[in-house]
């Protein structure tokens, strides 16, 4: 009988071990990988922002772009992807957050609804570039209005809506059910349940949801080229909405493939190190909101 249970003890002990090694060595393993996509990407934003924001000046950044002489700034550029993002955000966000708050508390469980979402994840995968097809048809042929800077902000909320809206459901989803039963329990409505319970807890994934869509927007080009086009007004706080809508990553994009300025590569340094910059800082001052509540949380 001891024999036995000896026996029984010792393989215990075995397995015991054995799992400890491979809980070990798993470990072990998603740090090495979590470390060498961390070191890529500080690798990768270190020689983008190395090259071009030594050399930056106020110049550069607010001034005109130049055809053929060496100096030219981004200042229209840049102020088309603000006034572009601005816009498209305030399309595609109340729209995105509405959208996907009814398909995670309104909607039914049905057949249609099944796929609607269906389409909405489709649409969220679709390349850029078929939002601008779509832009051309919409704004450019049945318009009539041509490359302007509300055809591709537009276009640019159209492309972000989708990703809104599976962002905006999911983090619904994933609040707790006990509070959304207590809400109702105290006596509060359902949309009250939504304003004051739901969304201010589902406020981090909404945030970053948020901070996906205003970088993409920011950093679009395909859809940019084919809606707004590759020139500016020439001014730099054109407010216009019909006047050409060239924006940093256009213009970045062609100083790289067809300028023939002679500093086209000192250009497109800084201007990929401004861009770099510019998104970093959109997810850093889109979380300090969150830090200070947790911070106040605790």
């Amino acid at each position: 009988m001891n024999v036995a249970t000896n026996a029984r003890k010792d393989a215990f002990q075995t397995g015991k071990s054995f799992n400890r090694a491979k809980n070990k060595a798993f470990t072990g393993f998603v740090w090495i990988v979590s470390a060498l996509v961390v070191l890529f990407i500080f690798g990768l934003l270190f020689l983008i922002l190395k090259k071009g924001l030594p050399s930056l000046t106020w110049d550069f950044i607010f001034g005109l772009p130049s055809e053929m002489e060496e100096g030219g700034g981004i200042g229209p550029a840049l102020f088309n992807s603000f006034y572009m993002l601005f816009i498209s955000l305030l399309i595609s966000i109340p729209l995105g957050m509405a959208a996907g708050i009814y398909l995670a508390e309104f909607a039914p469980a049905n057949k249609l609804i099944a796929f609607v979402r269906i389409c909405v994840e489709g649409l969220a995968s679709v390349p850029s570039i078929i939002f601008g097809l779509f832009g051309i048809a919409l704004f450019v042929e049945m318009m009539g209005i041509g490359l302007t800077i509300i055809g591709g902000a537009v276009s640019l909320a159209f492309l972000n809506l989708p990703v809104m809206t599976r962002v905006t459901e999911e983090s619904i989803r994933a609040v707790p059910k006990e509070l959304k039963q207590a809400s109702f329990a105290l006596g509060a409505t359902h949309l009250q349940t939504i304003r004051k319970a739901l969304v201010p807890t589902a406020i981090s994934g909404l945030v970053t949801g948020i901070c996906l869509v205003a970088g993409r927007a920011f950093g679009e080009s395909a859809v940019i080229i084919l809606t707004a086009g590759v020139t500016t007004s020439g001014e730099m706080w054109d407010f216009n909405l019909l006047s050409p809508g060239e924006t940093l990553a256009v213009h970045l994009w062609y100083v790289q493939s067809e300028a023939i300025v002679p500093d086209a590569v000192s250009i497109s340094d800084k201007a990929a190190a401004v861009l770099v910059f510019i998104i970093l800082m959109f997810n850093v001052l889109f979380r300090i909101p969150l830090w200070i509540k947790e911070r106040n949380n605790r």
